[in-house]
């Protein structure tokens, strides 16, 4: 994998192993020569992974549309950044770039570009890895709710497998990495 999209908190959240979690992720994506590609923001913790990575000698790209550089503040020093006009294509462009995605903790932003990556992977729009950095347990109340829907019969029980998770970063890129192999 060359680059990978994460989504990721504008804030720092109330635990301080979001943020932990996060530097270590950006240590392995430098160690493993991976490119971030995010939402471009120096704030929360896509701002912890993104100087975490820069700090480790690793790239960044950051995608931002305009109306946005008001709201979140640009992270000034990445490798590259990308100005675009909307939200649709600011996640358009991360999809486009992203050999892969993973959500680190978040709220309702990281939350629906996770739940449009998953839907677009299961219409066949791509077919990359998706995954959950499950930080302190973060995510399982979603993959609760996941597993609730499929028994439901909302979410076909083959979709289970279009969702990768692991508490560690190295454990979650490795898991990745595999899954790519199999295809």
């Amino acid at each position: 994998m060359n680059r990978i999209c994460v989504y990721a908190g504008s804030k720092p959240g109330s635990n301080q192993a979001f943020a932990a979690q996060s530097k270590v992720l950006g240590e392995v994506f430098a160690e493993k020569q991976i490119e971030l590609v995010y939402g471009g923001a120096k704030s929360g913790l896509m701002g912890e992974l993104a100087d975490a990575i820069l700090a480790s000698g690793g790239s960044v790209t950051g995608i931002m549309p305009t109306p946005l550089f008001e709201k979140e503040i640009a992270h000034q020093k990445l490798t590259s950044f990308i100005e675009v006009k909307t939200m649709h294509e600011r996640k358009a462009k991360m999809s486009e770039l992203a050999d892969g995605f993973i959500a680190l903790p978040g709220g309702f932003g990281t939350f629906e570009e996770l739940f449009e990556t998953i839907t677009w992977a299961q219409i066949g729009l791509h077919t990359k890895p998706i995954a959950l950095l499950n930080t302190e347990n973060y995510y399982t109340p979603l993959l609760n709710l996941i597993e609730h829907a499929i028994q439901a019969g909302f979410v076909a029980e083959s979709n289970r497998s279009l969702i990768l998770q692991a508490a560690e970063p190295g454990e979650l890129v490795e898991k990745m990495e595999s899954w790519l192999r199999e295809k």
